[in-house]
């Protein structure tokens, strides 16, 4: 046994997609992230710095039935909330909760929906104590 500890150079979320191309619109269009890999029933995005979100249409080949969305959340952190919130209401996005002071994690955050039904929130931290993002020159954080 040995008490090296292998190192994790990235984090890929992956989540069922309904409609691969509604939400390819959503991430791509409304949101800008960066598609990485086009799998043909697997879409790869950038969330930030070495961290991705994959979408899935699995339906059929490692699932019987859609996964259901109401137990997840997407986080996307960014430090202006109020201009993220105005952009999405001029997209057309429904809010599902406007940008509010949450006291009890000292956060400030607005909440919608993507295409699938799975929860985003888009937050930031007003605790000093949060990590600044690691700047990687490579993608141009």
């Amino acid at each position: 046994m040995t008490d090296f500890r292998p190192q994790i150079e990235q984090q890929v979320t992956f989540l069922h997609a309904q409609d691969l191309v509604e939400t390819a619109a959503f991430y791509e269009t409304i949101l800008g992230l960066a598609l990485v890999l086009d799998q043909g029933s697997c879409c790869i995005y950038r969330s930030g710095g070495d961290a991705y979100l994959g979408f899935c249409q699995t339906l059929g080949q490692h699932m019987d039935a859609p996964p259901a969305t109401n137990h997840i959340m997407l986080t996307l952190v960014t430090p202006d909330v109020d201009g993220w919130h105005e952009f999405l209401v001029g997209q057309g996005v429904a809010i599902e909760k406007p940008p509010t002071l949450n006291e009890t994690f000292n956060i400030y955050h607005c909440f919608v929906r993507d295409p699938n039904g799975y929860l985003i929130e888009i937050q930031t931290f007003l605790d000093p104590a949060w990590p600044k993002p690691v700047q990687n020159p490579e993608i141009g954080d």
